[in-house]
């Protein structure tokens, strides 16, 4: 038995026992190689990727796509049986160890798995035919707890593959892979990957799977952002009865790189210059306060009518690249009968989707978080279905006494992220709204720290979760002073303190950079957008994604009454010519 008896009754003789209890659900029984422990996988994993690798010393082979045990004994197999995500395993009392047997000949690679049992003669035995034998390069697989052996081991290696952070005092003189439980990293290339089921585990252990694949696409020319991909999609689609073929590894990978390649175009069509995004994406709240002020009824088919009126407006794709729209929105139609989603895209323009369902209290501060994060990834297929190309979260921060705090900083990033990983797994562009709201009393100088400070909590997270930056888009308030601070900024600090914060917290392969108006009145939002665009150029292209800054004049217009739809249209029109100016340096 596993000599880890945490999951065994003791009866009163000393036996440890196994309780089994068995119901109407499925159950899997399997057998594989267990006595060489990663050492096997890693044998499995490379002789897919054509490698003629084999264990020291080893009577086990890979034949007919698997491993077999050339002649040993039975209980040289683990048995395992499984039910749901859970797994129960026996492996035998005695385990056969791996000894170093000085290769016969040339070899390219000695991979020293972290199961080895590194010792100081090893070490040297190994150095020792190193020394003879100058052509051949060392990986290593370290283990968590290292000894000196292991460090000594690690000096010699070409790459080594590691879950955890190296000491300072290790002379490393090859690449190191970082693996841990969501990224793999190698020389500045990262991966995200998860995996949701936990039977992989306490067997085919998953970061064994992703040091050898790592290690067998490099050894065959493999680029290194290619070889964490390999490792992710071998990782996450594994399973006990074996890790995947090649042929069908790559296959996957060229899915995966097709659709990056969907949505960080989509992206790109979003930020064409010159042109803004629209956000038509009122919630009910929202829309319901705009309609009350100018006593209109606040019915389906007076919103319907109101969102006819903008998004039908004559010469629309000339000033806006996409369209954010209210979930009630992407089923309703427009005049001539095509729903709003099929209409935006037949002149062009790119339609998207607010995912986010407001916001609720966080804590004692009165802070808020966003919600709607559960059931998104069920969502967004259907949304993808009807045309809908990207999507927007907004989380908002308000500057008080000890507010944003540290906690709704991180846990709102920490969503943002999450959404935009689903986003882009559904082959959606996301948008991340992280808003500063304007609605405060403090200085210009304290909206930029606090802006910044966000930010950089922002993409770190995005980072952590894998998210590809070169297929997002960043929509962020400019930097100025709250609207109940005495004295409000110019739009010429306004564009310096906005330009200044940008530059030094936004990574430069992010898709875009647009901006809300969020409160502001039409003509501030637009002379502040021409302050910005003024203290350009920028690594990523800069826009206008308004709501009140281009509305309000067409809803004041409007009021309600269809027969006012021209002169709605016209003053909507009038504010699109504004900002797309704006987006011109003067």
């Amino acid at each position: 038995m596993d000599e880890r008896l945490n999951n065994f009754e003791i009866d009163e003789h000393g036996t440890p026992w196994l309780d089994f209890g068995f119901d109407g659900s499925s159950h899997k029984f399997f057998r594989r190689v267990s006595i060489y422990g990663g050492a096997a996988i890693a044998l499995e994993v490379l002789n897919r990727f054509d490698h003629s690798a084999r264990i020291a010393g080893a009577k086990l082979g890979f034949a007919s796509g698997e491993i077999v045990p050339n002649g040993q004994v039975a209980n040289s197999y683990r048995y395992m049986l499984c039910h749901g995500n859970k797994i129960t395993y026996l492996v035998p009392n005695e385990r056969t160890e791996t000894k170093w047997i000085v290769p016969r000949g040339m070899v390219e690679w000695l991979f020293i798995d972290r199961s080895a049992g590194v010792t100081d003669e090893l070490v040297t035995e190994i150095r020792n035919f190193l020394s003879m034998s100058q052509h051949t390069r060392v990986a290593v697989f370290a283990p968590k707890d290292l000894k000196e052996a292991d460090k000594r081991l690690i000096e010699l290696a070409s790459i080594v593959f590691t879950e955890d952070k190296l000491d300072d005092d290790i002379k490393v003189s090859g690449s190191i892979c970082y693996i841990n439980d969501s990224e793999i990293s190698l020389n500045g290339h990262r991966q995200a990957w998860r995996i949701e089921r936990t039977d992989l585990m306490t067997h085919m252990t998953v970061h064994s799977i992703i040091a050898s694949t790592v290690f067998g696409a490099l050894v065959k020319g493999v680029s290194v952002k290619d070889a964490l991909l390999y490792a992710k999609i071998n990782a996450e689609n594994s399973s006990l009865s074996g890790t995947m073929a090649v042929e069908k590894i790559k296959a996957l990978a060229e899915n995966q790189r097709a659709e990056e390649s969907d949505i960080r175009m989509i992206a790109s069509s979003m930020m064409t210059p010159g042109k803004g995004i629209l956000a038509a994406d009122e919630s009910g709240g929202n829309i319901h306060q705009k309609f009350e002020g100018l006593m209109i009824p606040d019915d389906e088919q007076h919103r319907r009518d109101y969102r006819n009126i903008l998004l039908s407006t004559p010469e629309l794709e000339r000033y806006v690249n996409g369209v954010i729209l209210f979930d009630e929105t992407t089923r309703q139609k427009s005049d001539d009968g095509r729903d709003f989603v099929s209409y935006l895209t037949a002149y062009g323009i790119i339609p998207g989707v607010k995912v986010d369902e407001g916001l609720e209290d966080l804590g004692d501060l009165g802070e808020k978080i966003t919600k709607g994060i559960d059931g998104l990834k069920e969502r967004l297929p259907k949304y993808y279905a009807q045309g809908l190309r990207f999507c927007k979260w907004r989380a908002a921060f308000e500057i008080d006494l000890g507010k944003p705090s540290e906690k709704a900083v991180l846990e709102n990033c920490k969503l943002l992220a999450k959404y935009a990983k689903i986003c882009q797994d559904c082959n959606m562009v996301p948008i991340v709204e992280p808003e500063v709201v304007y609605d405060g009393n403090y200085t210009i100088e304290q909206c930029k720290d606090t802006t910044g400070k966000i930010l950089d909590v922002l993409f770190d997270e995005l980072a952590k979760a894998g998210v590809k930056l070169d297929a997002t888009i960043l929509k962020v308030n400019m930097v100025l002073a709250g609207k109940k601070y005495p004295i409000q900024s110019t739009p010429e600090e306004v564009g310096r303190a906005t330009a200044e914060m940008l530059k030094s917290h936004v990574p430069e392969n992010v898709a875009g950079v647009v901006f809300l108006s969020g409160g502001q009145t039409v003509e501030q939002a637009t002379n502040n957008l021409q302050a910005v665009t003024n203290n350009g150029p920028f690594p990523w292209p800069v826009t206008f994604s308004f709501s009140r800054a281009l509305q309000t004049p067409a809803l004041e217009a409007w009021k309600g009454d269809n027969n006012n739809t021209e002169a709605a249209q016209n003053a909507f029109r009038d504010r699109l010519i504004a900002n797309a100016e704006a987006l011109k340096r003067k």
